[in-house]
């Protein structure tokens, strides 16, 4: 019988450092209003082609996506 997982209350983090607390179960989230005066211009907004601009929030716990390359030795 699998296990019925509810949704939980966690702190997301964008680029930006902004946090929001948010009930889901998503590993992370896309903020798609955009609404704060520095988005237009954030380096941390995503703009696909032919899709709407958003911005990933990530688990303020979670390690920076990246964090695993200071680990390769070139």
């Amino acid at each position: 019988m699998k296990k019925k997982t509810e949704a939980q209350k966690r702190m997301f983090r964008a680029g930006c450092q902004r946090t929001w607390e948010i009930t889901t179960l998503e590993p992370d989230l896309a903020y798609l209003e955009l609404a704060f005066p520095e988005c237009p211009t954030c380096p941390h907004r995503v703009e696909p082609e032919g899709a709407k601009p958003f911005c990933t929030l990530r688990p303020q716990d979670a390690p920076h996506p990246f964090a695993g390359l200071g680990k390769l030795k070139l």
